[in-house]
């Protein structure tokens, strides 16, 4: 399902999130002071976190989820205090390091396993649930599209993710960063459309999956809409 433009694009992420923004990003996801921008950003995060654990079933013995695109690990370590055995895997190998420094301590009997590589690989396995939080946001429609299809083939019950729905704030960040010198920027969101989004769910996903629940949360510098794909 790999195309050139999503190769392309998990490179850029990659670099980005396991040097340039490692330690921005490791900060974000601590209880270290951030700035006022910063701050709302870590707020819509906890709210989107705690938005897609809502979606869950709150006793997760013996289910198995994908925790596609962990990052420093917040949600897969939570995952693992209700029961589940998670498999946490991202592509910048210094937030899933941090990652595993974080479970240190917590009495999580093995439930985590942390990998570092590409959340579309087949040879992870099936799953009770996968979550995708903020993970496929920096794809183009295409290839996120083509992503939201493979990972819902390798589900049982839910597949949970998360994208940027185009709004005036949001096209207008999306311009304005565009603005700024290459070496300054992030990979930039591609944001696209709730009706398209949910046309395409509807023609591209198998005959046994439907869409689900859908939330957005807004916290001024954090768009960010959760969508619920289940079985039927």
């Amino acid at each position: 399902m790999q195309t050139a433009s999503y190769t392309s694009r998990r490179s850029e992420l990659e670099v980005y999130f396991d040097h340039t923004a490692a330690e921005a990003w490791a900060k974000l996801t601590s209880e270290a002071p951030v700035s006022g921008i910063r701050a709302t950003v870590r707020a819509g995060r906890d709210a989107m976190r705690d938005t897609l654990l809502s979606w869950l079933p709150q006793n997760l013995e013996g289910r198995r989820i994908l925790d596609a695109g962990c990052g420093a690990g917040q949600l897969a370590l939570e995952l693992a205090r209700r029961g589940a055995e998670v498999v946490a895997i991202d592509l910048a190998e210094t937030l899933v390091r941090l990652a595993e420094e974080r479970q240190h301590g917590m009495d999580l009997r093995g439930r985590v396993e942390f990998r570092v590589g590409d959340m579309t690989d087949s040879g992870l396995g099936r799953f009770d649930h996968i979550v995708a939080m903020d993970s496929l946001i920096h794809y183009r429609a295409h290839d996120l599209l083509a992503c939201l299809t493979h990972l819902a083939d390798r589900v049982e019950e839910s597949l949970l993710f998360t994208f940027a729905p185009r709004t005036p704030l949001l096209a207008t960040m999306h311009a304005v960063g565009k603005l700024f010198p290459k070496s300054d920027r992030s990979p930039a969101i591609e944001p696209i459309s709730q009706g398209l989004l949910a046309r395409r769910l509807d023609s591209d996903l198998a005959a046994d999956r439907q869409r689900g629940r859908t939330l957005r949360i807004n916290s001024t510098f954090y768009i960010s809409q959760a969508q619920e794909v289940v079985a039927r």
